[in-house]
């Protein structure tokens, strides 16, 4: 197995960033410090990293239905819940690909293949997010348009997304919204600024990965044909994005 795979699957990091801690001399197989990114690691080889031992675990996929009220990190210094706090402690060595914020409910791919979850954030590599949300009022037809042209929601930052109308009143719009971008509180940022305050949202597909028979707070292993599939649409991307 080449050492950038090895690292990756691991869950340390993506191969590209093995690949740079390779180059910089931050990587020993055997005590010796290995700078060739085509290394081949045997099976009893000893790989560090700044002197770290580094092992190439099996790689597990699951899918986790985040409730409301969680962050999506380990640990806060601010002493908020995450979801570690409600998640088994025998799926607390995966990591959540990409966030949901504190009020937003829904979607968390977690894993330990830090390859995959770096291609499935990368900003690089636009992978299809896809929410419901609901907001407190109905928008004139110059809003919508905003919403598929582009806000800028921060300096030099430009949000946009796929929008469609599920159901609308006078007081609430329920849209299906889609994202290809992993900007921080996008959606509601984009909301807030036409005006808008979001009242519910909640993930329901990452890539080809849906929320789909989950119940709130549960986990549940993705089948081997979905993460191969998954791995096709994300190789699909990348052909698509080099022409």
């Amino acid at each position: 197995m080449r050492i950038n795979k090895y690292i990756a699957q691991s869950g340390f990091c993506s191969r590209r960033k093995a690949d740079e801690y390779v180059l910089s001399g931050r990587v020993k197989v055997n005590g010796s410090v290995v700078t060739m990114l085509g290394f081949e690691i045997r099976t009893k080889d000893k790989v560090t990293i700044d002197d770290k031992i580094i092992r190439a675990d099996k790689l597990e996929y699951y899918k986790f239905y985040k409730p409301a009220g969680y962050i999506t990190t380990k640990s806060d210094e601010k002493g908020r819940k995450t979801i570690y706090d409600i998640l088994p402690k025998e799926f607390h060595h995966l990591n959540p690909v990409g966030r949901l914020d504190k009020d937003s409910s829904g979607l968390i791919i977690m894993t330990n293949d830090g390859n995959l979850a770096y291609e499935l954030t990368h900003p690089s590599i636009k992978v299809a997010k896809t929410y419901i949300v609901k907001v407190d009022g109905k928008l004139s037809d110059d809003k919508l348009q905003k919403l598929t042209d582009g806000i800028e929601i921060e300096k030099g930052k430009i949000a946009y997304c796929n929008w469609a109308i599920l159901e609308e009143d006078k007081n609430s719009t329920l849209f299906e919204i889609i994202l290809y971008q992993g900007l921080n509180r996008q959606i509601r940022k984009m909301f807030e600024f036409l005006g808008y305050n979001v009242i519910n949202l909640k993930r329901i597909r990452h890539a080809n990965i849906e929320l789909t028979g989950l119940k709130k707070g549960q986990i549940k292993q993705i089948k081997p044909r979905q993460i191969k599939e998954l791995k096709s649409y994300l190789e699909k991307i990348k052909e698509e994005q080099e022409c």
